[in-house]
């Protein structure tokens, strides 16, 4: 039976990648039955109904390895995290909770820091630095001068890559770029609210000649910290790794306790301060969020 994977769906309809072209496909029965909806990315079996007219069957639907909300999307296994050095000005929370959302589902994360032409160097390589422990990957790029296209067109080879980031950070712009077409309608920034405007409706996977496909949307907004204990947190902030297991008490939250390796570390420089902040008021949020469930 040939294999496939689902590029774009549509009023019931899923337009299916395989060997000898696209088919148009509806999905057996079976699957409502069962609850599940097939998705863009989804890795499926079909059968072929009209070979000439490009027409089949969604018939088996492949395990996932991963599965994102907003969009919609399957299999996605990398995600570029795009901040812009100005206009809008980073948001480092929305970065760091999409972050984590990214590790908990066990995605390769890369951070695009974008719109360097607007700041200093001195600005974007303080950005890159708060990141630089966690063994990111970090590309600098500007489509004013042209820089990072080629370093980021390597690291989509092969994956399946989602676009994410506050909007107005250039993250259409950059897609086009790298499409060397139009793909996405870039929408101006406003000035008064520093806000940018898309019209991507559904998730789309675009494929890319060198290989790998991107998802056509403006990338995923939803972060699920509410499915994350607060104790388990420390295990997606990789620069707290070494650090973990040595404190002085066990199960230490890495909050308020003596003889804590990752206070310890960031007093010493060796982890960044804000990103140490954040976590500290991520896991306030995260344990609060617990006890109001207990009191439901």
């Amino acid at each position: 039976m040939p294999a496939g994977i689902i590029v774009k769906g549509i009023g019931g309809f899923y337009y299916v990648a395989a060997e000898n072209g696209v088919y148009e496909c509806k999905a057996r029965g079976i699957f409502r039955k069962d609850d599940i909806t097939p998705l863009p990315g989804d890795r499926i079996s079909l059968s072929i109904i009209d070979d000439a007219k490009k027409i089949g069957n969604i018939e088996e639907i492949l395990p996932r390895e991963s599965a994102l909300v907003r969009p919609a999307v399957a299999n996605v296994n990398q995600v570029v995290f795009v901040i812009a050095v100005k206009s809008p000005e980073p948001d480092f929370v929305l970065l760091d909770k999409l972050i984590v959302t990214a590790e908990a589902k066990g995605i390769n994360i890369v951070i695009c820091i974008n719109k360097i032409d607007l700041g200093t160097r001195e600005e974007y390589e303080k950005i890159a630095q708060a990141y630089f422990r966690t063994n990111y990957k970090l590309i600098f790029t500007s489509s004013k001068i042209n820089v990072g296209y080629d370093v980021l067109k390597e690291v989509l080879h092969g994956r399946i890559s989602v676009f994410a980031g506050q909007s107005g950070v250039g993250k259409s712009t950059i897609l086009n770029r790298i499409m060397d077409e139009q793909i996405m309608e870039t929408g101006d920034v406003s000035r008064k609210i520093d806000r940018g405007r898309h019209t991507t409706r559904h998730a789309e996977l675009v494929k890319l000649d060198s290989g790998g496909y991107i998802v056509d949307t403006p990338g995923f907004s939803s972060f699920e910290l509410s499915n994350i204990k607060c104790e388990e947190l420390q295990l997606f902030y990789p620069e707290f790794g070494s650090y973990l297991g040595s404190c002085r008490f066990t199960g230490c939250s890495h909050i308020s306790e003596p003889g804590c390796s990752v206070k310890e570390a960031m007093e010493k420089g060796d982890v960044d301060v804000g990103r140490y902040n954040r976590y500290v008021q991520l896991y306030n949020i995260l344990k609060q969020n617990e006890a109001n469930k207990w009191k439901k």
